[in-house]
């Protein structure tokens, strides 16, 4: 059998001695810190009659300085050791947030979400400083999970268990957007319609909230009679009833879901943008005329027709045709409907 040398079996004695002497020797004289201030502090830690809130008020501390020095590895190592070591502990949920903290800050996200998910399943919750633990992890668990399916789990429970302290129209509505990108289309128009009273809600990243859900839930209720299987065919019935200036039939052919009708300069989500349109009072000064060809900023999804000789003091419209966007119907997903209306010349 191979011996090791005297010199290196000495020196591995002593480090186990030191080690066994002093538990806590990783951690000491490592940060910027004061070794004797840490020293004291693992002391009391140490010792037997200490009660569980002087015992996480000394390792707060601890962590406290490690998080200033950006010792991570070393933070972590202590606290999942605390952990071990005192698995009943009730500050045990506090810890991981730690951790976890300690983690995102390494740009270590995946294993960040890791432990605020173990945190919820498998800690009661906390209060720290006023604030629930389980709400911090769950709005760091949004921000960290990519996939709407693990969202959607979160967000009901942040929104069941945390209703006070949230913007729960602006919760509501995302929500909605979730079970939509999984394909759960029931689920996403109840939210929805939970949704409709929050009107006043400001949601980040869509400023016309209320008007698309608004929108998905009327044409939800309704049949969608007014749509084409293709551009060339609603055009070719568009342009029929404006050459016979015949309104009842222009009237059957507009959008009866979120029509608009307004200058170029307006936003088409605004509310007095929304409207049922009398196309009749507009029709009774002579022949209406449009060009025979789309405008050149038409596309693949959206299109222009240049209509004149309207009565109204603006005599040009442009006709404004998009394909449907409503994938809870996929027969009507997809087809053309003639959405609105933009008065003037159109802009450059």
């Amino acid at each position: 059998m191979k011996r090791f040398p005297f010199y290196i079996a000495l020196a591995l004695l002593s480090l186990l001695s030191f080690a066994c002497a002093d538990p806590y020797a990783y951690y000491i004289g490592h940060g910027k810190g004061e070794t004797s201030e840490r020293r004291e502090l693992f002391s009391l830690y140490n010792a037997t009659d200490i009660s569980a809130e002087e015992r996480f008020a000394i390792i707060q501390k601890i962590s406290t300085d490690m998080l200033e020095e950006k010792d991570y590895p070393r933070l972590i190592s202590l606290l999942n050791e605390a952990i071990e070591k005192n698995p009943d502990d009730i500050y045990n949920a506090h810890h991981m947030l730690t951790i976890a903290w300690a983690c995102k800050l390494q740009d270590a996200d995946e294993i960040a979400a890791l432990y605020y998910d173990r945190i919820i399943k498998n800690y009661r919750d906390l209060m720290v400083n006023g604030e629930s633990i389980h709400y911090t992890c769950l709005l760091q668990l949004l921000k960290l999970t990519p996939d709407p399916a693990g969202r959607i789990e979160y967000r009901r429970e942040l929104i069941a268990r945390f209703p006070a302290k949230l913007d729960l129209g602006s919760q509501l509505f995302l929500l909605g957007t979730e079970f939509e990108a999984v394909g759960e289309w029931k689920s996403a128009m109840d939210v929805y319609k939970r949704f409709m009273p929050y009107f006043e809600s400001s949601v980040p990243g869509y400023p016309d909230a209320i008007q698309y859900a608004r929108t998905l839930i009327d044409l939800a209720a309704i049949p969608k009679d007014w749509t084409y299987e293709n551009l060339g065919d609603l055009l070719q019935a568009v342009k029929s009833a404006l050459a016979n200036g015949n309104a009842w039939a222009l009237s059957k052919l507009r959008a009866k879901v979120g029509f608009f009708a307004m200058d170029w300069h307006q936003d088409k989500d605004a509310g007095n943008s929304q409207v049922a349109l009398d196309l009749s009072a507009f029709m009774s000064g002579g022949r209406l005329y449009y060009e025979e060809t789309l405008d050149a900023a038409s596309n693949s999804r959206e299109a222009y027709l240049k209509t004149w000789g309207w009565t109204e003091r603006i005599a040009t419209w442009y006709l404004y045709f998009r394909k449907v966007n409503f994938p809870a119907d996929p027969e009507v997903h997809g087809r053309w409907e003639w959405a609105g209306i933009y008065y003037g010349e159109k802009m450059q």
